[in-house]
């Protein structure tokens, strides 16, 4: 498995994980907050990576 495979495999996990912690504890928690802080980070990393991917082959 890839590393951008990897990673969506984790973004999805911690898509899910914060939406069943915001229905529990509510969207505003410290906890769904933080999972919210990681996806982000996560979902900006894979970005770059695809930007990254497709100037190596329009090169």
């Amino acid at each position: 498995m890839c590393a951008a495979d990897k990673l969506l495999k984790r973004i999805e996990y911690l898509r899910n994980k914060m939406a069943d912690v915001a229905m529990e504890k509510g969207f505003t928690s410290p906890e769904a907050i933080s999972i919210s802080q990681e996806l982000d980070k996560l979902l900006n990393l894979y970005e770059s990576m695809k930007h990254t991917n497709n100037r190596k082959k329009v090169k």
